[in-house]
């Protein structure tokens, strides 16, 4: 979710945060249909750092850049093969689908605020006792060898 404090709007759509610098360089390149809005943090706070470029993009993207205390610095609908720069220094980029700059009624000056997301794990942690593997589950923090499977179900028990 991104708020508009300023002006108590909020669009409702999932946030992620481009934070590392493989995130950066990914950004929404080669997204297809952008329905979730990318939060850049950027290194350093500088004109040249907060500009982007919009090769490979399949779609035209709405950006908001902020300077340090989160305030608009500028705002465009960017569109494909072009590339942009904040009229002043910038410290994060937000960019999201065509319509975000209307939803939160945006205009320079503006606190902007974020709620990024959870994003889900890949991979879910389960429960198993394999005979010949290590059980981690067992009770203050030990771990137990389970030699077979009629050890393992004792241990159930």
């Amino acid at each position: 979710m991104i708020i508009n404090e300023t002006k108590g709007r909020v669009w409702h759509g999932s946030v992620y945060l481009a934070d590392t610098f493989f995130r950066r360089f990914r950004g929404l390149m080669l997204v297809r249909n952008v329905n979730y809005a990318l939060v850049f943090v950027l290194p350093a706070e500088t004109r040249i750092n907060a500009s982007i470029h919009m090769f490979f993009m399949m779609s035209d993207i709405d950006v908001i850049w902020l300077d340090s205390s989160r305030r608009i610095v500028d705002f465009k609908t960017a569109r494909k093969w072009r590339i942009y720069a904040p009229k002043k220094a910038a410290k994060y980029v937000i960019e999201g689908p065509v319509g975000l700059i209307k939803a939160l009624s945006v205009e320079e000056g503006d606190l902007i605020n974020w709620m990024p997301t959870e994003e889900r794990e890949k991979a879910v942690p389960v429960k198993s006792l394999i005979p010949g593997k290590i059980n981690l589950n067992g009770s203050k923090n030990s771990i137990a060898m389970v030699e077979s499977v009629k050890e393992a179900k004792a241990k159930e028990i």
